[in-house]
């Protein structure tokens, strides 16, 4: 069998894997919550809102840390960091343990998103079948690729829109061989999930108004509005975040997030889990039913009483999810920049409809097309979102605002701050992923691979005929000057001695360290290559020390680095 139609098999396989999985959690949230809520009357309070969030979250977080020895947190990220920096190696327990703490997040009405989990789940899927079947790192790249398409297909029904998110947040750059297997395991990730729950999406509606280009001053507008709500959205996810990484005791985040996040479901029970029933609410055009989820407001039917009270949610729900994820449960911000984007654009336009000047808009247009720019903003995937959202309205009807909204929202979103939420979480933790695929091939390399340690060194309390000597034998022109305790105290090159060195009395009058002189900068062992090279850029040297602990361990020369770098390279287009 050839290596091309194994990958197909596999990727066929792993999509399999991946919509079982994503069947499992979808099917175990809606059954919990069920359970929970199923007895609730909005003319009450119900006041199990309050502790359902803390007993999900500390749940979540006892069997993570006890049992799976997995605790809960950023999927998306952390998938990202694998592929780039552990040679796509994702541990097992990740195959089955965010299906378990997610499902208990979001059942018991954690603010987060399954897809972030699931995409963690496929993802490690991918990779530990490319472990068992011993394939290479950038094989498991693309199997973890197949993994997370398959996963997005079986929640959204969407199988278009899971390759491209794949290739556009996971994967980053594809070849057109890689992009069949994607195809595959997107579709058979799709399929089991009809097969196994049916044809039923997550929105259920039927668009009846059809796109009017006289809408699109309004789109222009909605989506600079998108922009700046992906914007506030994404730094009050990571102030938040912040805030609760402060508080050094884990039982006291549980405690203390979890009461406030049930405090914030109490009064707004829209922010309970994931959202998406309100979404469909405000797309079927039943909006009144928003207010009915809770007992202090189903009382009002006042039309700019649901402006507010959207608008707080929207204000609101970024700090539910990551007060979710913070206090140590499971879940992502995939599906909260969707819910906060849905109830934007039905926010914008009911708002504009309300005051009744110029034309009506629909509002389950401008609600989908806005999720569409949030998640563009927050993701920095706008063809992800084109896609994704297309495919879940049934067809290309709103194809048009869609690219529009997606591209004003990313173009302001980026204006202002140019990284992704992922990238950003990704930053705060002290991680950071190489922009291109040269550095990241170029991060491959470690420094110790690359060290020299030929160089012939020198006592700074040595004479100059002491050096002349080494410099008879040696085959450099560069000598680190280095005492007992291997501390580098400079450098000296032939260049410093070319003048006196066949003097025969400074030969036995001068020392060596009246000759040598610093290096320009200094390499540090645990340094990764793209530092080293800015270096050698800024000083431009062609060799530089390598210290460990203020100890000389050797020089590194570019010629070497990029040698190093062609061979990777060789080997990667082999691969």
């Amino acid at each position: 069998m050839s290596n091309q139609t194994f990958i197909l098999i596999l990727s066929g396989l792993i999509g399999i894997f991946s919509g079982l999985a994503a069947v499992v959690l979808k099917t175990a949230v809606h059954g919990i919550q069920k359970f929970l809520t199923e007895d609730f009357y909005t003319e009450y309070a119900n006041f199990m809102y309050i502790l359902y969030p803390l007993i999900g979250i500390s749940s979540a977080f006892l069997i993570g840390k006890f049992i799976l020895k997995d605790v809960g947190g950023h999927g998306i990220p952390d998938v990202l960091f694998n592929i780039s920096k552990n040679s796509s190696l994702i541990p097992r327990v990740k195959t089955y343990s965010r299906v378990i703490t997610s499902a208990l997040t979001v059942g018991f009405g954690g603010s987060v998103g399954l897809e972030a989990p699931m995409v963690m789940t496929g993802s490690a899927i991918g990779s530990n079948v490319g472990v068992l079947m011993h394939l290479n790192a950038k094989k498991r790249t693309l199997l973890i690729g197949c993994g997370a398409a398959g996963a997005i297909s079986a929640i959204f029904g969407a199988p278009i829109g899971a390759v491209i998110f794949a290739i556009e947040v996971i994967l980053m750059e594809i070849s057109t061989a890689s992009f069949i297997p994607l195809l595959i395991a997107s579709v058979t990730g799709s399929l089991t999930s009809m097969i196994l729950i049916g044809e039923e999406s997550l929105f259920n509606f039927n668009l009846k108004d059809s796109f009017q280009a006289a809408h699109m001053p309004y789109y222009l507008l909605l989506g600079i509005i998108c922009g700046f709500v992906s914007l506030y959205f994404s730094q009050l996810v990571r102030s938040t975040e912040k805030i609760m990484d402060d508080i050094g005791d884990q039982w006291m985040r549980i405690t203390y997030g979890g009461a406030f996040l049930g405090f914030m479901v109490f009064f707004f029970p829209p922010i309970y889990g994931e959202g998406y029933d309100t979404l469909n609410i405000l797309i079927e055009g039943t909006s009144a039913e928003v207010l009915d989820k809770s007992p202090f407001f189903s009382a009002i039917e006042n039309p700019v009483m649901i402006l507010v009270f959207l608008v707080l949610i929207i204000l609101l729900k970024p700090i539910a999810s990551a007060i979710t994820i913070g206090a140590g449960g499971s879940g992502g911000i995939f599906a909260p920049s969707l819910y906060v984007g849905g109830i934007t654009g039905f926010v914008f336009a009911f708002a504009k409809n309300m005051f009744g000047f110029h034309i009506p808009l629909p509002l389950a247009h401008f609600t989908l097309v806005a999720m569409c720019g949030v998640m563009a903003g927050v993701q920095h995937a706008p063809l992800s979102a084109i896609f994704l959202i297309a495919e879940l309205t049934g067809g290309y009807e709103l194809f048009v605002p869609l690219m529009f909204v997606s591209a004003i929202s990313f173009i302001t979103k980026t204006s202002f701050q140019k990284d992704s939420l992922y990238t950003l979480q990704l930053k705060a933790q002290g991680k950071h992923l190489p922009e291109t695929k040269d550095q990241e091939l170029l991060e491959t390399i470690s420094i110790t691979q690359v060290i020299e340690r030929d160089l012939l060194p020198i006592h700074p309390e040595a004479h100059l005929e002491d050096l002349i000597e080494r410099v008879k034998i040696s085959k450099r022109n560069i000598f680190p000057v280095v005492d007992e305790a291997q501390t580098l105290h400079g450098i000296i090159t032939l260049d410093d001695i070319r003048d006196i060195m066949f003097d025969p009395e400074k030969q036995k009058t001068v020392l060596i360290r009246q000759l040598m002189h610093s290096p320009p900068e200094i390499l540090f062992s645990t340094e990764n290559m793209q530092s080293a090279m800015e270096k050698f850029e800024r000083s431009g040297a062609w060799n530089l020390p390598v210290l460990e602990e203020n100890k000389y361990l050797g020089f590194v020369s570019k010629a070497r680095i990029f040698n190093a770098y062609r061979k990777r390279l060789i080997r990667q287009k082999q691969d």
